[in-house]
């Protein structure tokens, strides 16, 4: 009886702690420590592995068979796409807003706003590829509310984290997710001097929405951290990272 009880102890152990397989939007990687460490406070043997890039790429991982549990996007449509074609068995959920930040080393002067891209002193501006992250579409709807045409001095990066690498190194200003401002690692750049919000305004809310794959529909661990991510203590550390809250 003892070796029976002592087997079900260790099976339901094993079914409670593993591994969990996020997808995740590049933007959100800043917070995703903080997430992980509060999560692992209610779930301390669940391992959560994150893989980054853009929520386009993602999706087509995820089409092709990658077996993710969870998709944290920066959009609403990559989820939508990934439920209509059954691959999601959750319906896509708002879990923050994003918000687009200009930033720079140049010491340009930002208080022109979306206007100073198109400076003659600013030669080469920072986006995330608008084909495959939502961040980047949203740079290019605000540039085009704005009435601005800079074209020619667009430089693509393959995500909006490696966006904010390029407004640092090898671009004049980039548009960029105000999350990364709130990194531990960006806090020599200060608001009004390296870094200014884009007038929300200009484009659409970056509504972004999470996801259980079929790949966990039957995985706790998973339904636990989604259920962690849209919880009251996950929604403050977003605040805390400059996401707008639904």
């Amino acid at each position: 009886m003892k070796k029976i009880l002592l087997s079900l102890a260790l099976l339901a152990s094993t079914l409670w702690s593993g591994e969990i397989k996020v997808a995740m939007a590049a933007n959100v990687s800043y917070a995703s420590d903080e997430l992980i460490a509060e999560f692992n406070k209610l779930s301390p043997d669940t391992k959560v592995k994150i893989t980054l890039g853009s929520s386009g790429k993602l999706t087509a991982q995820i089409k092709n068979g990658a077996p993710y549990d969870i998709f944290m996007s920066a959009n609403m449509k990559y989820p939508a796409s990934l439920y209509d074609d059954k691959i999601a068995v959750t319906s896509p959920v708002i879990y923050a807003q994003g918000a687009l930040a200009l930033l720079s080393t140049k010491k340009l002067d930002l208080s022109k706003g979306v206007a100073i891209v198109g400076d003659a002193k600013v030669a080469k501006v920072a986006v995330a590829n608008p084909k495959t992250a939502p961040y980047g579409k949203a740079a290019l709807e605000a540039l085009e509310n704005a009435g601005i045409n800079i074209t020619p001095k667009l430089v693509y990066a393959e995500s909006i984290s490696q966006t904010v690498a390029y407004a640092i190194s090898a671009a004049d200003i980039g548009f960029i997710a105000k999350s990364s401002l709130y990194d531990s690692k960006m806090k020599e750049y200060k608001e009004g001097i390296d870094w200014v919000p884009v007038d929300p305004k200009l484009y659409k809310p970056i509504d972004q929405g999470i996801v259980i794959l079929k790949n966990a529909e039957q995985n706790s661990e998973a339904k636990a951290f989604y259920d962690f991510i849209l919880s009251p203590k996950a929604k403050e550390i977003f605040a805390r990272y400059g996401y707008i809250l639904p």
